[in-house]
């Protein structure tokens, strides 16, 4: 049997000091296919443990459901990278960040209560049921027990949040009451307050940041005078968000960074190794003061781009680790250009007009109220009179298209902080909200999306709504072939023919607003707002032969084409 255990200065395996060299994977950003590629990888680098956090919302996004098949199966995953003689550490929360919708939580959870991440007791009833099954999942899987796991962390840098001691000591019995016999960890800010209200006495500190190595672990020190320094988030990138540019960073000076950590002797996790993808509609947001949701692509500059292929950043790393631990000889094979081609585009009808047969009631509903877990609702009601006028809403979340009778009238931007616009004449109104992705960080998780509160017309409140949710993945068959397209929201297909199943990068530059499919694999949300220009489509998802594109257009196709590129287009960067 093999220990893991905290020493006075470092991490003991089997009783000898142990330097933990770990790389982020999020295996539900990763095509389940594709795991055991980025394990291997990350072996080739150096690396000598995987970490991952744990999704609450992908395993259950509606009450009473848990999956753990498919892209939920933590437990394939953690066999894969044993299998690949590595170790894993777990981050289970509740709460993520991550960039991941609503931090992780799933919104039936935060729409229910107001004390979240906290000693509540009807929090704690569902995060103990939660981490429970996590559990059931990760305790035969410690390395005590044969398996790779040597670390469990609980909650999620918590001091930038809370300081509810009672809080943490529960995550904490129910976490060991489930079986988990391996050390406990913590991560924060290497800042005095967050490492204060962030732990507790027995949950080993560990540390968040991307630069000033020497600096942040002298801090960590002094809150912990014994046992092993590691930062446990070495933030190697950034995300991006859409209206902004593709962050990088310099590559010698994260690897300088990197060097100064592992001579110090402390021990480290590269946030990310692996970004992946917010497939789908999971990419989350930010909101300090500006509404930011999140772009598709979690690429995050890291050693492995999205589609998993070595940076510059991975040899740079690999150099230095080497240094430092044994790394095999072995390197990863040489990236090659994705297939490029373009194909014709064809109309299929429009999309967002469905009977709108909902219950009519005096306010429009949110998301929430209709229990919406998709991108978008439309709101129709009769204008009083056939009154046109200033049209003010309390507030949208987060993006509204306004039309009158089908005639396009303009937007409405949380972005923007929009509330008002002027409407025509006309019997109705219809307003098409999208949810661009919940806050994933501080006090703004799960919030109401939709059109929420109280819209007037010239000061007097418009009432007898319907709200009608539009299920984006349900919508890609809904469409009827037609000769030409109009404006506003069109469905447009084509085919494409491969000699065998390739990683591909879908160009979505001659488009505006929407949503693309290949082979009814949702790829995930694309806009000329930028700065992501490329969707990521994974090998898997695509099939020797005839495949089939969807795309749903939102706004303007402004040329009917869909172009496959070589390589991916994340926008422009910072100088």
């Amino acid at each position: 049997m093999t220990t893991f255990s905290l020493g006075d200065t470092d991490f003991l395996r089997d009783g000898q000091p142990h330097q933990v060299i770990s790389g982020a994977i999020h295996y539900f950003r990763v095509h389940p296919d594709l795991w055991q590629d980025r394990i291997r990888k990350a072996r080739l680098m150096g690396l000598n443990t995987i970490e991952t956090y744990v999704a609450w919302n992908a395993h259950a996004p509606r009450r009473g459901e848990w999956d753990t098949t498919g892209w939920n199966d933590l437990g394939r995953f953690l066999d894969l990278v044993h299998a690949e003689g590595l170790d894993a550490i777990v981050r289970p929360g509740p709460y993520i960040c991550a960039e991941w919708h609503n931090g992780g939580l799933p919104v039936w959870l935060t729409g229910s209560m107001e004390n979240l991440r906290s000693s509540a007791p009807d929090f704690l009833v569902e995060v103990s049921a939660y981490l429970r099954r996590v559990y059931d999942i990760v305790a035969p899987r410690q390395i005590d027990r044969g398996g790779p796991v040597v670390l469990v962390q609980i909650e999620n840098e918590y001091g930038a949040y809370g300081a509810d001691k009672a809080y943490l000591e529960a995550l904490v019995a129910v976490t060991r009451d489930a079986g988990i016999t391996v050390p406990l960890t913590t991560v924060d800010q290497p800042v005095d307050q967050m490492l204060s209200d962030g732990s507790l006495p027995g949950l080993h500190k560990t540390g968040s940041f991307g630069s000033r190595s020497a600096e942040r672990l002298a801090t960590l020190r002094r809150h912990q005078p014994t046992g092993p320094l590691m930062c446990s988030e070495f933030w190697d990138g950034w995300f991006d968000w859409w209206g902004g540019v593709h962050h990088t960073t310099d590559v010698a000076a994260a690897a300088a960074d990197l060097d100064a950590l592992l001579a110090a002797g402390a021990s480290v996790n590269i946030y990310m190794f692996h970004g992946g993808t917010n497939f789908g509609l999971t990419n989350g947001a930010n909101d300090k003061g500006r509404y930011l949701p999140l772009v598709t692509s979690y690429d995050y500059d890291a050693p492995l781009d999205e589609a998993g292929n070595p940076t510059e950043k991975f040899f740079a790393f690999r150099e230095v680790i080497a240094k430092y631990a044994p790394v095999p000889e072995e390197m990863p094979a040489v990236t090659i250009a994705a297939p490029a081609f373009d194909v014709s585009l064809s109309p299929v009808g429009t999309w967002t007009d469905g009977d709108g047969a909902g219950a009519v009631t005096a306010q429009p509903q949110s998301f929430d109220a209709l229990g919406h877990l998709s991108a978008l609702v439309r709101y129709d009601v009769d204008l009083p009179d056939g009154n046109g006028g200033l049209l003010v809403t309390d507030e949208v979340r987060d993006l509204a298209w306004v039309s009158v009778d089908g005639v396009a009238v303009g937007t409405l931007s949380r972005t923007r902080h929009d509330r008002a616009i002027r409407i025509p004449k006309g019997r109705t109104l219809s307003i098409l909200v999208e949810d661009q992705g919940r806050v994933n960080y501080d006090h703004r998780l799960g919030e109401e999306k939709g059109l929420i509160g109280a819209v007037t017309l010239d000061g007097t409140p418009i009432t007898g709504w319907r709200s009608t949710p539009l299920d984006v993945a349900a919508e890609i068959d809904a469409g009827q072939p037609t000769d030409a397209a109009g404006d506003g929201p069109h469905a447009w297909t084509t085919d494409f023919t491969l000699d065998a199943p390739a990683d591909l990068f879908l160009d979505t530059a001659p488009w505006s607003k929407g949503y693309a499919f290949v082979n009814g694999f949702f790829l995930g949300r694309y806009w000329r707002n930028g700065p992501q220009r490329t969707l990521y489509v994974p090998a898997p998802a695509t099939r020797e032969g005839r495949n089939r594109l969807v795309v749903l257009e939102l706004e303007q196709i402004l040329a009917p084409i869909a172009r496959f590129v070589e390589a991916p287009a994340l926008g422009v960067t910072e100088e």
